[in-house]
Parts: C-alpha cells; structure tokens; sequence
C-alpha cells in the first residue's frame, strides 16, 4: 500500500509542475504552448507586421474551408472574358450542336486524358454551362473549379490543402491565401511543356563543348 501511495503521490507532484510550467511567463504576455507564443509574437513582430493583409489587399478572394482548413483562394469568374457562359450558350449543349465543331471555342484544344475518357462535357455542365459538373453529376461553381480536379488528383488536392502544393500569394504569414490548380495549370492541358531556366549559363555550356 505504502507504495501505491508513493506511486499515486509522485504522480500528482508532476502533474502539478506540468501544469505550473505549461503557462510560460513572458513580460506581461501569458502563453499556454509554443505555438500560442509564435502566433502572438509573430502578428507584430520587432514592431513590424508580418501579415499578409497589406500584400493581399485589393485582390478578390473568398475563403474556403477543405479538410477542415480555413484559408483564402482567389476568384475565378471574373478572369474568364467569355462569361457568363449562358450569354452565348442561351440553350442546352445538345440544342446548340452542330457538324461542325470548330465553329465555337476553336483555340481550345484538349490535352488532358484521351477521347474515351474525357471530353468538354466531362467536366462542364451541359444543362447550365456557366457552371463545372462532378463526376456523378453536380454542379460545381467556377470559382471553386479545384473541387473538379480534385475528383482525379486527391493527392495534389491535399496537398494544397495543407499548403504542400500550388503558390501561396506573397507571404507565408496569416491570413494564409493560396493559389488554386487553374491559376497555375491550363485545365485543358494541364502539363508544363519543357523549357531552360530563365537565366540559362552559355559559359557553362562553352565549357563542356
């Protein structure tokens, strides 16, 4: 019994310091984690503000929340010169048809996957084309476009999610505002073609002649 007691009081004694010592005194500031510290200190940090308010400031965004994290992504609508779409398409896709299918959207050519798995309707909705359309069916708005490819790409999408993948928008500090895949890949060829570096060294390539 003496050594239960022993065991249960040693116990209690380190829970107490565990607690004491869990609230970390700072000046006149309290902080409960490492973490609460960083977030305090880092809003103004050696009287400079390290948020990314001022070089978001004027940008239309809109926040969203994925896998259960909140961050800012930019609009899509208002960067497409042909929308809304229904200005032009005033009936369903199927009504509008014609033999010859270069008469609209002839520019556009799709490199994404091959003709028996994707073509324009897979991904746009043919019933409302001022809107996306899932994979079973529904609609997805256009300034939410990274719910599409993220039906196919789940890892790169979690990846963004947590900010693995894609472009922040000039600084690291919060508010945390993101790229979304459009603003980076065209969606209908998505692949980057290969290119030199910006700067490319003729010296070094001399060299090895």
């Amino acid at each position: 019994m003496k050594i239960h007691r022993y065991i249960y009081n040693l116990t209690y004694c380190l829970l107490i310091v565990i607690l004491m010592t869990s609230c970390k005194h700072d000046k006149e500031h309290e902080y409960h984690s490492v973490t609460d510290k960083i977030e305090a200190e880092s809003k103004n940090y050696k009287g400079i503000k390290t948020s990314s308010e001022t070089f978001i400031d004027g940008m239309n965004l809109f926040e969203v929340t994925e896998n259960e994290i909140t961050f800012l992504i930019p609009t899509r609508k208002d960067k497409i010169k042909s929308y809304k779409c229904t200005e032009c398409h005033t009936q369903p896709l199927a009504k509008m048809q014609t033999n010859d299918i270069k008469k609209a959207h002839w520019n556009i050519k799709i490199n994404h996957a091959d003709a028996n798995t994707m073509n324009c309707v897979t991904c746009h909705n043919s019933d409302n084309m001022n809107d996306l359309k899932s994979i079973t069916g529904h609609s997805i708005d256009l300034n939410k476009s990274y719910k599409l490819c993220s039906q196919c790409h789940q890892k790169q999408y979690k990846d963004w999610t947590g900010g693995a993948h894609g472009k922040r928008i000039e600084s690291w500090a919060n508010p945390r505002a993101s790229m979304t895949c459009v603003n980076c890949h065209n969606p209908h060829s998505p692949g980057f073609d290969t290119k030199w570096p910006a700067r490319f060294n003729t010296q070094k390539v001399k060299e090895r002649k």
